[in-house]
Parts: structure tokens; C-alpha cells; sequence
């Protein structure tokens, strides 16, 4: 078996999405490991599995071209609040992926002209005009009604506004919906098994519907749901991520000796690197190996150990539904990951607080909730309570339809289901 070429690692410097990061880390802190992460903002929605442990693509495609490079194993579909909706020539509502942008927005925001997610949301109520961003911006409901029923009309629609938006709701949904099923169950896992964590501006308004119709179980909605991409990024360790193609055919037993004088290479390298850039604290290594059968066109990343053939041939049979005991494999890459512990991620009450009100100094300690609003669910409007996040009791058990407020998003509790602020401060909705 020929030595790797000599010339084939270099370190890498992936651009962690502070998002999943942040996600990971307010869930480990309310107990759960396994989650799937929902990022819906003003023009998209990015959705990840994570099972314990953040993990990376090697392969992706940015703008239809494909690249190979380390990257966090994230999927994106052009959902968002500022998705605008439109009725293609069969007549059949769409939404998205052209967005209205932050110029000229929504129509709730005063200038936009054409319907979005946003404007529906808040037709139907999920919205509340004097509840957005803390009380500080107040949406224009009437003028959303008028242009959106001036829009049908031009439209050849004879779709009521409640209608519409009911409809534009779920469109968007189906879409994001999708984009979960192709990170759980079309890999081979259960989304009962998982929770789902919303952030982004817009991902409360939407994550119990898809919950519900995707059967998992609890809802969490992070500390600053609005920022948490930001605080992930406080978060992130320092990572390194080296790789060597080696291309070697197995059969039966791994080549031990060869595979741990290329990784203890790389981690020499990889220690240097660290020491260079003054980086401190323990460095640890997460080896991991591209592996296939041979004449495949594609490959399993898988971390390395001694028992990797067996772990390759069950996660392949979980992946594609089939494995082959007896057919040689090939190793292609070697890719050790080497990082660096940043602090934990920590959050108090005090902080939830003064962030709901968007400005420091500003936290004030509010009512239990205001008087309550209709909010059209499944066709039925239901008499729903208003909280402001910062008013909830820790512990303390509340009952849906409800809709939550705070200064970077909108949280909605369908009826018959349960929520509670817990000790870690996250947002907890048992569906």
C-alpha cells in the first residue's frame, strides 16, 4: 500500500453558522441533546439534525456548483416572513423563494405592495400589531387588509383576506416542512425522537404547526430567538479541519498502522497551528473518515474507530436501506478535526428581560398578559392570550392558544397544547 501523497492537507477555516451552534448549545442546557434546528428569517429558512454532536458535509452545492469543503450539514429553502406569495398561471398559490426583502418589506411595514408570510401572519393574528419588536414598531393591519384585497382582486381571486393568508400559511409550511423530512427521515431518522428548536424572527410563528405534523414532541424556543446566531458565534469553538486522500481498498480488516502515522501527521500540524495562532486551552481531535464501497460515487463521512467497516455497513443500511458484508470498501479521506473549547454559553433571567424590550434599561416587568385576541386557527378564530415572555413564571405552566411576544420575535401555541419557561430560560412547548 503506497504512503498518501505528501502534498494533499491543508487546514481549512469553515464558517461555522452561529445559528446551529447557538441552538445546540441552549438545548444541551435544557436536556436535550437531539434536536433539529429551524432558522426561519426574512427570505429563508435553514434546517440541521443534530445527535449530540455537531457534524459537517464535505459536499454541498452554492449557486448549482459543487464544492468540497467541510462545511456545518445545513439545508435551505426559500421560505421566509418576506416570502412573497403569488398565483402561478394555473391559478395555484405559491410562496416564495422571491422575497420582498427589507426594501420595500411587507406591506404591514409601509411600503411593500405585494402579499408576504408576514402580512398573513398578521392577518390572521398570529401578529400582533402592538406587540412587535418589544412595542417599539407598529404594524399597519389596515393597510395590509386594503392592498392585500386590492392584490386579490387584481389577481382574479375571489379568496376572502383570511382565506389567503390561511392559505399562504400553509404553502409556506409544506415548504419547510419538506426541508425537515430531507435532514431526518429521508437519512434514516425519526423526528419523534428529536426536538425542534426555533429561532429566527420568524421561526416561533411556524415551529408548533410543523412539530404537529411531523410528530415531534416538544418545541423549543431559545434565549434572544432573534440573535441567537449571534450568541453562537460566542459559543463556537476554534476548529481546524484537515484532510489527506488516501484512496485505499479494504477488505475485511482496517490498515491500523497507515491510518494512525497519517493522523498523528495531522495532528502535529494541527498543534503547531494552535500554538502559532496563541490560541489556549486543550486542543482535542475528532478523527473521521470518507468511506465507501468500492465503485461508488459517493461517500459516508463516519468518525474513525476500530470497529469503522461495521459502523459503515449500519449506517449505510440506515441511509440507503441495504449493506454488502462481503464487498471491499475504499477509504478515501482522512479528515481529522482538531478544536479548541470556547467558555459555556450562559443566559439568566435579568438578560431575557432587558433583551425583550430590545434596549438595556428598558425591561419593565409587565402584566401576565393582555386582553386577549382572536387568532384564526384551522378556520376557527379562538379568543387567544397575549404574554410578554419576560412575564412568564419559570416553572410555571401555561395553556394554548396563546401567543408569546418578545422584542426579536413571535412565539404561537396552538390550542391544546402546553408551554413553559424552564430553568435554563428556554421557551419548552409540549405538543
Amino acid at each position: 500500500m503506497p504512503p498518501p501523497p505528501a502534498n494533499q492537507s491543508a487546514p481549512s477555516s469553515p464558517a461555522l453558522p452561529g445559528g446551529v451552534v447557538g441552538a445546540a448549545a441552549s438545548a444541551c442546557r435544557s436536556g436535550f441533546p437531539h434536536i433539529i434546528t429551524f432558522d426561519m428569517g426574512g427570505t429563508s429558512t435553514d434546517v440541521s439534525l443534530v445527535e449530540g454532536a455537531i457534524t459537517t458535509a464535505n459536499d454541498a452545492q452554492v449557486a448549482g456548483l459543487l464544492i468540497s469543503v467541510p462545511m456545518l450539514d445545513i439545508h435551505t429553502v426559500g421560505a421566509g416572513g418576506g416570502s412573497l406569495a403569488r398565483f402561478d398561471a394555473a391559478g395555484v398559490l405559491r410562496v416564495g423563494p422571491d422575497s420582498a426583502g427589507a426594501d420595500p418589506g411587507p406591506i404591514c411595514y409601509g411600503r411593500g405592495t405585494q402579499p408576504t408570510v408576514t402580512d398573513a401572519n398578521l392577518v390572521l393574528g398570529c401578529l400582533q400589531p402592538k406587540h412587535f419588536l418589544g412595542g417599539d414598531f407598529t404594524l399597519d393591519l389596515d393597510r395590509t387588509r386594503r392592498i392585500t384585497r386590492e392584490w386579490l382582486k387584481q389577481q382574479g381571486s375571489s379568496l376572502s383576506i383570511e382565506k389567503f393568508a390561511a392559505g399562504v400559511v400553509r404553502v409556506v409550511n409544506a415548504t419547510m416542512e419538506k426541508a425537515i423530512r430531507i435532514v431526518s427521515i429521508e437519512r434514516g431518522r425519526d423526528p419523534r425522537d428529536f426536538a425542534l428548536v426555533a429561532f429566527g424572527g420568524a421561526g416561533g410563528l411556524h415551529a408548533c404547526a410543523l412539530a404537529e405534523a411531523l410528530s415531534i414532541p416538544r418545541v423549543i424556543v431559545p434565549v434572544f430567538p432573534g440573535a441567537l446566531s449571534a450568541l453562537g458565534i460566542l459559543a463556537s469553538d476554534v476548529v481546524k479541519d484537515y484532510s489527506r486522500t488516501v484512496l485505499w481498498c479494504v477488505c475485511g480488516k482496517l490498515p491500523a498502522a497507515q491510518l494512525d502515522r497519517v493522523f498523528s501527521t495531522l495532528r502535529k500540524q494541527a498543534a503547531k497551528a494552535f500554538h502559532k495562532e496563541a490560541w489556549q486551552g486543550r486542543v482535542r481531535y475528532q478523527p473521521s473518515v470518507d468511506i465507501r464501497y468500492r465503485g461508488q460515487g459517493y461517500e459516508l463521512n463516519l468518525p474513525f474507530t476500530r470497529n469503522l467497516l461495521k459502523e459503515f455497513e449500519e449506517e449505510h443500511k440506515r441511509r440507503y436501506g441495504y449493506a454488502h458484508p462481503t464487498r471491499e470498501v475504499e477509504l478515501v479521506t482522512l479528515r481529522p478535526r482538531a478544536l479548541v473549547n470556547s467558555p459555556p454559553l450562559k443566559a439568566t433571567r435579568s438578560h431575557v428581560g432587558t433583551a425583550a424590550l430590545g434596549r438595556p434599561g428598558r425591561a419593565k416587568p409587565g402584566s401576565p398578559s393582555t386582553p386577549k385576541a382572536p387568532v384564526l386557527f384551522e378556520g376557527k378564530k379562538l379568543a387567544s392570550e397575549i404574554y410578554s415572555r419576560e412575564s412568564l413564571k419559570p416553572g410555571k405552566t401555561y395553556p394554548g392558544p396563546a401567543i408569546v411576544t418578545e422584542y426579536s420575535a413571535t412565539t404561537v401555541v396552538p390550542p391544546g397544547k402546553r408551554f413553559h419557561i424552564d430553568p435554563a430560560a428556554n421557551l419548552i412547548v409540549t405538543i
